[in-house]
């Protein structure tokens, strides 16, 4: 091919073929809106009574109670109990409703004030680099994210905690292993029962705070 006949193919090329295609971006994770109301019932307790339905064998304790409030908590706040596994949400007379929880394992529990900034109902997740760096083998999978619905670890809706401006990747969340309430069982935030969550959820107000207060082994350091 001479120089001329191959400068030709070359600049005739350039009109025939763009440039190279770039790959597919990696579906991001949905949760699919029309499906909201059908999970809700999918996670929903036949004939649910949130004082007495116990399908998932907790302990008495750990149902939903409506207790007294100690005098001068702010309603519409939260407190986490992590000795007693309980949650507290202060109401307006006087009174709380308390419901059972499962809190992080280990040293992933982390005590503190925060901010109630956002709430989402069947949120998506995605783990954190530092899980996926600290459990490879477990969370790596994810790294994409996951969509929302019933088997999505971050259950039915989600309460983010956030200091300030900065999200702290802590969460209240539902989850769909229900059986560990009261234990401990999550990389950092705090666990409900799928419904209880939905419960909670319908009466928090975001801009409230959460109290998230040292567990056993915390406080038996200190």
């Amino acid at each position: 091919m001479s120089a001329l006949t191959r400068r030709h193919f070359i600049a005739g090329s350039t009109l025939l073929f763009s440039a190279p295609i770039a790959s597919p971006l990696a579906a991001r994770p949905t949760s699919d809106r029309l499906m909201w109301d059908i999970w809700d019932e999918d996670v929903r307790p036949a004939g649910y009574d949130p004082f007495t339905s116990n399908p998932w064998g907790l302990e008495e304790r750990f149902l939903p109670r409506r207790v007294f409030a100690n005098d001068g908590l702010t309603p519409g706040d939260i407190h986490v109990d992590a000795v007693a596994r309980y949650l507290y949400h202060v109401e307006e007379n006087g009174t709380a409703m308390r419901y059972g929880v499962a809190i992080a394992r280990g040293d992933l529990y982390e005590p503190g004030t925060y901010t109630m900034q956002r709430k989402t109902k069947w949120p998506i997740w995605t783990p954190t680099a530092n899980m996926i760096a600290r459990e490879p083998e477990v969370y790596e999978q994810f790294a994409g994210g996951v969509d929302g619905g019933p088997e999505n670890p971050l259950g039915s809706r989600a309460i983010y905690l956030f200091v300030g401006n900065r999200d702290t990747y802590l969460r209240i969340h539902g989850t769909p292993f229900q059986r560990s309430i009261g234990g401990r069982a999550s990389s950092g935030c705090v666990r409900m029962v799928q419904q209880h969550a939905i419960d909670l959820y319908e009466n928090v107000e975001t801009g409230k705070t959460a109290f998230l207060y040292p567990p056993e082994d915390a406080i038996g350091e200190a």
